[in-house]
């Protein structure tokens, strides 16, 4: 199996970056240490992971899949629960537009990589916009899981977010679903759509029928 550092030097390598081996391995490993801080429970290096491996499945949607791919390792950079709004979101494609800039990506590159991750702020795109929808349809992939698996998510952010007296993280949590739910789809690509979104849709449904 290839290791995660490996993963990030690949998809480096296929954006254009020019930086030493050494550095991008370096990149890798610091990146690895934000995504194991102790504040995260699901936003950890277990859901870089599935979200690296749900682009690799379905990377033949997406024009650029390397762009798509660091979007993914830099999407969660930077993640406080305490944050407000869409903070850590804007921070981590700051993070981000640095970051590959320093690893000698190609501006225009570290650009759109910045801008893929700033999507995950609402998980919405624009009608064209492929790399985006896949990114999208990676990082909620776990809204089509299993019971097990999906009872396990929920548990992990309340985790994250156990700062929150339980009534304002019903009313933040009922805020969260009810806006996905409110989106044309929760997946954009037809094919993943086919897959996942029933599954998803009920999923969701059912943690407001709890919530309330």
């Amino acid at each position: 199996m290839t290791s995660l550092p490996d993963r990030f030097r690949a998809a480096a390598r296929g954006a254009g970056a020019t930086a030493p081996d050494a550095d991008l391995d370096a990149a890798a490993n610091y990146l690895l240490g934000r995504w194991s801080e102790p504040q995260r429970h699901y936003h950890d290096v277990t859901h870089l992971a599935s979200v690296l491996d749900v682009v690799d499945r379905f990377a033949g949607l997406a024009p650029d899949p390397d762009r798509v791919r660091l979007a993914a390792w830099l999407h969660d950079a930077v993640y406080d629960p305490r944050a407000l709004g869409d903070a850590n979101e804007r921070d981590s494609a700051e993070f981000a537009e640095g970051l590959l800039l320093s690893l000698g990506v190609p501006e225009e590159v570290s650009t759109d990589v910045a801008r893929l991750v700033g999507l995950t702020a609402g998980h919405a795109t624009e009608e064209s916009d492929p790399d985006g929808e896949l990114l999208c349809d990676a990082d909620l992939a776990i809204l089509a899981s299993d019971d097990e698996r999906y009872v396990a998510y929920t548990s992990a952010i309340r985790r994250e977010y156990a700062h929150v007296p339980d009534d304002a993280f019903r009313a933040g949590r009922t805020q969260v679903l009810t806006a996905l739910l409110e989106l044309p789809s929760i997946y954009r690509h037809a094919e993943i759509r086919a897959e996942w979104e029933d599954r998803a849709q009920a999923n969701l449904k059912a943690e407001l029928e709890d919530l309330a």
